[in-house]
């Protein structure tokens, strides 16, 4: 299950009254690798795994994929077990977060095109 942070929330109430629809920009949200429930605040963020720009397709159905693959590099050693959205590369605001299908340990984790997914529902 998907928990929105206060901004992430304000960012969806702000959209959906705003006089025309939002555009989604490939260029200002960032994907971060989790090891454990990052809550509404973005926490358990992996430690030393740099955040990648998410490139966020045209949203359809209420659901937005990414165009290209994600590939992150970890230790190894720890499973991670959500993905997070954030507003910035370093620090920023946490947006949104999800639980993978099922952890995930391994030294290189890829995304393939349209497997990190967010749902309006």
């Amino acid at each position: 299950m998907a928990r929105a942070s206060a901004a992430g929330e304000n960012r969806a109430i702000a959209g959906v009254f705003a006089a025309a629809a939002p555009t989604v920009s490939a260029t200002s949200t960032w994907i971060s690798l989790h090891t454990a429930d990052p809550t509404t605040s973005g926490g358990s963020e992996y430690a030393g795994v740099t955040r990648q720009q998410f490139p966020a397709g045209t949203p359809s159905g209420g659901v937005v994929s990414n165009t290209a693959a994600l590939t992150f590099t970890t230790s190894g050693a720890t499973p991670v077990t959500h993905i997070g959205v954030w507003d910035a590369a370093t620090a920023g605001n946490y947006l949104v977060g999800a639980a993978l299908g099922s952890p995930v340990t391994a030294a290189t984790i890829t995304f393939a095109i349209g497997q990190a997914s967010f749902s309006a529902t």
